[in-house]
């Protein structure tokens, strides 16, 4: 890790094989503490290349245990986090709701490290079990819809890495990985980046792949579709910009769509927006991030795909999507 480590404080560039070999060699146990709080501070002063993201990813995922779940057709829907913007946990809302509008979601996600309260926090506050059991994952989302897949379980090889992250506090180029190494490897995904910068290079990878994507970022700085302004957008063959409006919806201002200060004020949001309890502004910002996804599968317009999404909302299929989750889950 020394020369590695030289070799970045002079501003060199990892080529892809030498940033797979040193996540590995983390996983491994390799380094210490801090030699590893070292190389995450050095990718938060300057940028990092798509040849060292890239190798990054396909050691975690090389690592991983992964789940099949391909016969489902699923679509993740996750943001990078770190855009500190405490939203509300507005993908895993849409996750519920693209399950209830019948498209099936294996949510990646995890706790909250440069956020109050990630994904996981809220669904282990509600009750939801997190496995890494291929049968209960299977019977989640034949049932539910939708299966939670709680990182820590399926990349053990991040042990190593996770204190260091909760003490660091900020965010990290685990950030920019965690959506790209969805064990389940879905074949359809839409992410939500925290700059546009990131959100090239996730379309450059992703056009690699045979993913059907989605990338988002709001040019405000969400990590997802906020409706306070416009939202970039890349996907499989085009760019574009997407306006509240082409939602048939207004803009909301931030505060609308802020999140609790605890993971108990933001499990109280999450189960009223399902409930049919939500403002208008929260109801669209998850039913525009939702009918994304179900356009994103279905090859439907975003207005189309925003319809779905509301009717799964203001009919309880995505709260029924939770309840049977929960029920699973006992």
């Amino acid at each position: 890790m020394k020369d590695i480590l030289n070799r970045l404080i002079n501003h060199d560039i990892l080529a892809k094989e030498d940033a797979k070999t040193v996540l590995v060699n983390i996983a491994k146990g390799e380094y210490n503490t801090s030699q590893i709080a070292a190389f995450l501070t050095v990718y938060m002063m300057r940028s990092i290349t798509i040849e060292e993201l890239e190798g990054f990813r396909n050691a975690l995922l090389d690592l991983c245990l992964a789940i099949d779940l391909s016969e489902y057709n699923p679509i993740d829907l996750c943001g990078t986090g770190g855009d500190g913007k405490d939203t509300f946990n507005i993908s895993t809302l849409a996750s519920f709701v693209t399950a209830g509008a019948g498209v099936h979601v294996t949510k990646h996600g995890n706790y909250g490290v440069s956020s109050k309260c990630g994904s996981s926090n809220v669904m282990e506050f509600l009750g939801i079990k997190f496995s890494n059991d291929a049968d209960f994952l299977k019977k989640s989302i034949d049932e539910a819809g939708i299966c939670v897949l709680h990182a820590p379980l399926f990349h053990p090889a991040m042990k190593n890495v996770a204190p260091i992250r909760r003490e660091l506090a900020v965010k990290t180029f685990f950030n920019m990985l965690g959506p790209m190494v969805n064990p389940a490897f879905p074949k359809n995904q839409m992410v939500g980046v925290f700059n546009l910068e990131l959100a090239r290079m996730y379309g450059y990878l992703y056009q690699n792949t045979d993913k059907n994507f989605t990338v988002l970022h709001a040019l405000d700085g969400y990590d997802e579709i906020s409706l306070t302004g416009a939202t970039k957008t890349i996907s499989n063959n085009s760019e574009g910009m997407l306006q509240p409006s082409d939602f048939g919806v207004k803009a909301v201002k931030q505060e609308q769509i802020v999140g609790g200060e605890t993971i108990e004020q933001s499990a109280k949001i999450f189960i009223d927006i399902l409930e049919g309890k939500g403002t208008v502004a929260q109801n669209n910002v998850v039913c525009a991030n939702a009918g994304i996804a179900i356009a994103t599968v279905n090859g439907i317009s975003p207005k189309e795909g925003f319809g779905k999404a509301m009717e799964s909302l203001l009919s309880g299929k995505g709260l029924k999507a939770l309840k049977k989750l929960q029920a699973l889950s006992v």
